[in-house]
């Protein structure tokens, strides 16, 4: 779609480049939402693509994607074979449905900024415990879990003139087991509920609930719970309120979908691993 109200598309390639923030600003990453719809307030798109930012670094620590980091590029990735959390990263590229179009311009940051309940780069992230670094209008920087970041639907933690850099996944997480369960009204919907579960050597396990609810909600346990615990747990940390409601999704079958897949993830992970696979 054409934005008719923008006056002036800047493209900065260092930080000292960045115009000072004022009302009507965007920032462009892909564009695969920002260029769908109109956006009437809109005057001035700061394009990150210009930084050119490497899209992902594998070293020691884990992994460090740039906001600019494409869904194409995440998903061609090769992991380390201790990486056993691999798999989550094909399985939460594809519950993004889209063609290869949007693949190859659709970024993990714009994804994540979006804040949509249905973004499956905000399952991954706070499945895997990611950390946002964000570039601050005063010129510092702040660190954010993914999990604090989302706030609401379409609502999210930077403040006026702050920009996404990147996201870290420390390679503890990378090393877990993981577990994967998604549904959607119709085959090719927009995600109705996404958990994952993930497990450690030792045996902490971890349930990251997105899509039916508003905002990420991750529980964590020192040790596999019982069908109870976690039903109870759920219950205390997601009340009927948080529960999404749209026309992808009563907030009822939500609620049971979340249940559902909550208990099928912790029976996945109470079996013993197999190498190399998630579920």
């Amino acid at each position: 779609m054409d934005l008719n109200t923008i006056e002036t598309v800047l493209r900065p390639r260092s930080r000292a480049e960045l115009p000072a923030w004022s009302d009507g600003d965007a920032c462009l990453g892909g564009g695969t939402w920002l260029f769908s719809e109109p956006q009437v307030g809109m005057r001035r798109l700061v394009d990150l693509a210009a930084f050119g930012w490497t899209p992902h670094v594998i070293d020691a620590d884990g992994l460090t994607l740039a906001a600019t980091c494409t869904i194409a590029q995440l998903d061609r990735l090769e992991f380390p074979p201790a990486w056993n959390a691999a798999p989550l990263v094909g399985q939460c590229c594809r519950a993004l449905l889209g063609s290869f179009k949007i693949w190859n311009v659709a970024t993990v940051g714009g994804n994540i900024c979006l804040a949509l309940p249905a973004g499956p780069m905000i399952a991954l992230a706070t499945a895997l415990e990611a950390t946002c670094t964000i570039w601050s209008s005063d010129g510092a920087e702040r660190h954010v879990a993914v999990h604090d970041f989302v706030l609401a639907p379409q609502r999210n933690a930077l403040q006026p003139g702050e920009i996404l850099r990147s996201l870290s996944i420390p390679a503890a997480a990378l090393a877990r087991r993981t577990a994967f369960r998604r549904v959607s009204l119709s085959p090719n919907g927009r995600s109705g509920a996404l958990l994952v579960g993930t497990r450690g050597a030792d045996n902490a396990f971890a349930l990251t609930v997105t899509a039916s609810v508003k905002r990420p909600v991750r529980l964590a346990f020192d040790d596999l719970p019982g069908p109870a615990e976690l039903a109870r747990a759920l219950d205390d940390a997601i009340p009927d309120a948080l529960y999404h409601d749209d026309v992808h999704g009563r907030p009822d079958w939500r609620r049971h979908m979340t249940r559902h897949f909550a208990e099928e993830i912790r029976g996945a992970l109470d079996a013993a691993p197999s190498p190399g696979a998630a579920s």
